[in-house]
């Protein structure tokens, strides 16, 4: 019997889009002889859908006359199983059966472990970090303040919110000349480089500040690497076991790697398939003393970050001074990063194989922990007088 995995994305955030295009990329690789594969695409109005035809991007050219011809549902445990019901009015019918899920967003709001929340209270498996992992990786000012407590290398950085630079601004703006151009401004919480500006000097500070501010309420200051080479791991695991894939150096086109490095495409191609299609060297051109460390590196950070299933780590190097500073994590749901993967000759289907089954495992091991109490707490309870209403 195939186990039946349902894929998740979409969803409401700017990385909308990005998520389809991942989602398509995972849902044609699964292995169909062992998976039969569920889309349920999550509208930007965050309304559930599914059908076949959601396995087309076709369909998301014109997706407001398209969707009518998708399924309304909404997921729900039924006994020992979990179950997508059709709801369209008052009108509620069962679908089909679900086993696992594999999210596969991008994004605040989903990808921060917002979605993992809500199937953790459903009770289904799925794959990927849970929310803790998920809500440090989205959030780059939590998760610069926890790696800097167990002394990882990270940029020199500060970090503001809206409200203060509006009350503040030549404050701020003085922390930030300290701090030293060129700097890297960024959104908090979004991926796929939106919102994000390189400054070489104050003259585009405000700027840069007011485009970050269009997307987050918590702007992160980055102090510029230069000499930069971008480098990137991905590792595959849980707490207990983790794997490191190549590593690659990434060639973007910019100053940093941009939004149109990654999803838009080339000129001449006209199109994307994300980061599998960015131009990148792989094993990266750095001394095997450098690729080593930040491996072990990507397994500690994994292990510290709670995260779970693929991830892929990003990695600042200054060439001059050979020295490495963690960028950021792009967690599962969010980066698959299988491109990476078949370097080390894990072809897509096996690596998603596999990170399917570490969330097997993960589930029955957790399954076999405490959760609750059987208690007899609410005998006799007098709502009015709280505990100390119970009756002896």
């Amino acid at each position: 019997m195939k186990i039946k995995v349902l894929v998740v994305f979409g969803g409401e955030s700017t990385e909308h889009e990005v998520s389809i295009i991942s989602a398509l990329q995972a849902i044609s690789n699964l292995d169909t002889t062992k998976y039969e594969v569920i889309p349920l695409y999550i509208s930007k109005d965050k309304i559930w859908y599914t059908g076949s035809m959601l396995n087309d991007i076709e369909f998301y050219k014109d997706l407001e006359n398209n969707l009518k011809f998708a399924t309304k549902v909404v997921l729900y445990k039924k006994g020992k199983t979990f179950m997508l019901q059709k709801v369209d009015g008052v009108l509620k019918k069962d679908l089909t059966e679900v086993d696992i899920v594999l999210p596969v967003v991008h994004g605040s709001g989903i990808e921060d472990g917002s979605l993992a929340g809500y199937l953790d209270t459903v009770g289904i498996p799925y794959v990927g970090s849970k929310v803790l992992g998920g809500a440090i990786g989205q959030d780059k000012v939590v998760m610069k303040q926890v790696l800097a407590s167990e002394g990882f290398p990270i940029v020199d950085w500060l970090y503001f919110y809206d409200y203060e630079y509006l009350e503040n601004e030549e404050t701020i703006l003085d922390k930030i000349k300290k701090l030293g151009y060129p700097v890297v401004v960024k959104p908090a919480t979004l991926g796929s480089s939106i919102g994000i500006t390189y400054v070489n000097d104050k003259s585009d500070i405000r700027d840069a500040i007011n485009e970050a501010i269009k997307y987050d309420n918590k702007i992160v200051i980055e102090k510029a690497v230069e000499n930069l080479i971008e480098v990137n791991a991905s590792v595959i695991g849980n707490y207990e076991y983790q794997k490191v894939s190549p590593l690659e150096e990434v060639m973007g086109l910019d100053e940093i790697l941009s939004f149109a490095d990654k999803y838009l495409g080339s000129k001449t191609k006209g199109s994307s398939k994300g980061m599998a299609s960015t131009s990148r060297v792989i094993p990266a051109r750095i001394s095997k003393e450098l690729t080593d460390k930040i491996k072990d590196t990507s397994k500690e950070v994994f292990k510290l970050l709670n995260l779970s299933g693929v991830c892929r780590i990003d990695y600042l190097i200054d060439s001059k001074i050979k020295k490495y500073y963690v960028n950021e994590p792009n967690t599962c749901p969010g980066s698959l990063s299988f491109y990476l993967w078949k370097e080390e000759g894990l072809e897509y289907k096996d690596m998603l194989d596999e990170i399917i089954t570490l969330a097997i495992k993960d589930y029955k091991n957790k399954a076999k922990k405490v959760t609750s109490f059987e208690s007899n707490i609410l005998n006799g309870f007098n709502g009015s007088k709280g505990v100390k209403g119970i009756k002896k």
